[in-house]
Formats: C-alpha cells, structure tokens, sequence
C-alpha cells in the first residue's frame, strides 16, 4: 500500500511538474517588449491612431509597445510579416479594413490567407475614407462630380493611396453605378496624393479620414463626402456618400491582428485590455480628434464575425465593378 502512495504521489507531482511551465508562460505574458507592425509610413493614420492607445496599453501590460514600419503594396508586406511570426503573443499588427477584406478579393496572388493566417484580435476606430477635391475644380458634392464626369468623358481623374485601396474599390463603384469614366491615379501614400490635390495637379481623390483635415479647415481642400453609414465627427454637416445616392453604405476600421497560432489566452487579455482603454472618455475624444468613432466593444469571435461579413459585402462590391487586378 505504502509503495501504491508514493507512485501516485510521484505521478501527481510529475503532472504538477509538467502542467507547471505552461501556467507560468500564460501568467507571465508579456515578459518582453511587444512589437506592432505597422503596414504603412511614420505619421500615417494608422500609426497615428495607435499611439493614442499606445502609452495605456503600455501602462496596462507592464511592457514597451515598439512600432515597426513595414510600409508597402497596400499592406500585403506588413501583414505577411506578422503571418509569418512566431504566434507567443509577441508580433501584432495594425492594419485598415481594406487590407483583409479587399487584399484577397481583387489579388489573385496573396503571400498570406488573411482570414486564416492572421488571428482577430480587437476593433478599434470605425470611420469612412473621405472624397476631397480641389476648390478650383469647383466640385462641390458627390452630384457636382458625377455630372462633370458625364459631360465630360474621360477627362476627370481621381487618386488613391493605391490599387486595391478603400478609395480605389468606392470610386470604381461610384463609376460603375453612375455610368462614368473617371481615370485612377494610385499614389504611394496619401501624403503624396494630399500635396497634389493641393496643387491642382490632381483634380479629386480619396483619401484617409484623417489627412485632409487640416487642409479642409483652411480652405485648401474640399469635402465631397464620407463612405460609410456614419457621418464623420469633425465634419458633421457633410453628408455621406450613401446619403448623396451612392448604393454602398459598409463602414471601414482599423483592427490589431495577431498570427493565428497566438494562444487564446493572450488574444482574450489583449481584447480585453484595448477594449478598457477605448472606454475611456478621453480616448474616444482623441479618436474623435482624428475624424475616428469608437465602435461597440467586440470580443475577438465578434471582431472575426465582423471581418466575415465585410469580405462579402466588399466582395459584391468588387464584383459589382468588374475590378480585379495581378
């Protein structure tokens, strides 16, 4: 009996022994800086956007949060870079909606499956894309434009922050829809298309809900209208798009993804502290700064639920403009 009891008692402390790493490793996360890869240039929307919750979930984690600019080919290099990290809940990515639900629906050759490689991990910051012109193009709405387009076909070009973007998809609906020719100009970044629109050398473009801000204030640029089933905060007299008639009202976001491997422990304590943070009143009111609404708290299942849907909605759409690129 005796030699019975000391077996079972060097079994359970075997099992404690073994159970005993994997416990640690889940209370201990995060023990390291954590690195967030950032699909696009310092001073960007995204980059400005994660740094308003930057300092909080550093102070929430105990732990430097280091950026890590990966800019290039609409997102594809910094979200394939996080696909391929080691899922230990020490790579996350930031990235806009267009990159996971536009990406694979217009690319026929993608380095990564989005919605298999890259785990969602929380929502944050939901807002439209802006259409601006330039005020000498005396292009006023969304109509103003549309019907310059008719009369005048083939002369009017619009820029994006490049093929396959947000912008790029909306106006190739706006044209299929109303019948128009209008000929895309892809920038590299909106900063570059913003100096052009400016100048006049670029008539009207789409871009990012935030840029243009500044230069709509000072009458350097103007707003047409907002994608999006929501008017944007810092502009809450200019109508959206689908309120100007355009058949299209799917909101953008900005999301943090983790590589899909990342243990659930981590992505449910991640989701959780963001989503604390964006509670907070002072938090909302910087998004608000940036022209950015807060959604609804989401778990990560919901945020996932929330992508699902979007790659259809912008999928009819993709479909619905012919659009599909190499």
């Amino acid at each position: 009996m005796v030699q019975v009891l000391t077996r079972r008692r060097a079994l359970i402390a075997s099992a404690a022994c073994m159970a005993a790493p994997a416990a640690f490793a889940q209370t201990s996360w995060p023990s390291r800086p954590i690195k967030m890869i950032v699909p696009g240039p310092p001073g960007g929307a995204m980059d400005n956007l994660l740094r308003i919750i930057q300092l909080p979930l550093q102070e929430a984690l105990k732990q430097p949060m280091v950026m890590d600019f990966k800019p290039g080919a609409n997102s594809i290099i910094g979200m394939d870079s996080v696909a391929k990290a080691q899922p230990d809940g020490y790579t996350f990515l930031i990235t806009p909606s267009s990159a996971v639900a536009i990406n694979p629906i217009i690319l026929d050759k993608m380095p990564l499956d989005t919605q298999k490689d890259l785990m969602p991990v929380a929502q944050f910051g939901t807002g439209g894309i802006l259409l601006v012109a330039n005020p000498a193009s005396n292009i006023k709405t969304l109509q103003d434009m549309v019907k310059y387009a008719q009369a005048n076909p083939g002369k009017l070009s619009y820029g994006s922050w490049g093929n396959g973007s947000t912008g790029h998809l909306v106006m190739e609906g706006i044209k299929k829809q109303f019948g128009v020719s209008i000929t895309h100009i892809p920038y590299k970044t909106t900063a570059q298309e913003i100096t052009d629109l400016i100048a006049g050398t670029l008539p009207v473009g789409f871009t990012d809900i935030a840029s243009p801000l500044p230069h709509i204030k000072a009458g350097k640029l103007t707003a047409l209208g907002v994608s999006g089933s929501i008017r944007a905060p810092a502009l809450p007299s200019l109508p959206t798009l689908s309120e100007q008639g355009f058949k299209f009202d799917a909101d953008g976001w900005f999301g943090i993804f983790a590589p899909a491997s990342t243990p659930p422990e981590i992505v449910n304590r991640m989701n959780a502290e963001i989503g604390k943070i964006l509670a907070r009143e002072d938090i909302k009111q910087k998004f608000a700064a940036q022209n950015m609404t807060l959604p609804a708290y989401k778990t990560s299942a919901q945020f996932a639920a929330t992508v699902k849907n979007d790659v259809s909605a912008w999928q009819q759409m993709a479909k619905g403009a012919n659009l599909k690129m190499d």
